[in-house]
């Protein structure tokens, strides 16, 4: 059996405004989360990438998707896992895990993806990039 690689953890706690007129998060802010945690991910991971945001690297989002498996309800703790599922030229893709926490343990309850592109602004257009050495290296930390 093989065994998962380690993950990139984003804790959320969530709230009212999360939540539809019958309690249950509504399903668009596990994608946000997702957003959220890559750039949490950014933040602690990967600094330097943050940086070079600023001078014309561009980290754009060219397929996201959720699946979910269980409801969620204001208050509930959700840890995100982010883990690299594959990186090549200019793609990475990255999948997520969606645990609700609970006194008992954990219950998965979403799965998602993301491929994300990076790309540079040239003369007005966006232009393929080679991955950042920074944020490979910080991605294979959890490949």
């Amino acid at each position: 059996m093989k065994q998962l690689a380690r993950a990139y953890e984003f804790e959320h706690v969530v709230g009212f405004q999360e939540t539809n007129f019958l309690g249950n998060v509504y399903f668009v802010h596990l994608v946000a989360w997702q957003g959220r945690c890559r750039e949490m991910f950014l933040r602690d991971e990967a600094p330097e990438v943050l940086q070079a945001l600023t001078s014309g690297l561009q980290l754009l989002t060219a397929r996201c998707s959720c699946e979910y498996l269980a409801e969620l309800r204001a208050f509930d703790r959700v840890v995100v896992r982010m883990r690299l599922g594959s990186m090549s030229l200019n793609r990475i893709v990255l999948s997520f895990e969606y645990w609700h926490g609970t006194p008992d343990g954990e219950t998965l309850v979403a799965r998602g993806e993301q491929e994300v592109v990076c790309m540079r602004a040239e003369a007005g257009h966006q232009v393929a990039t080679p991955i950042p050495e920074a944020l490979a290296r910080a991605l294979g930390r959890y490949a």
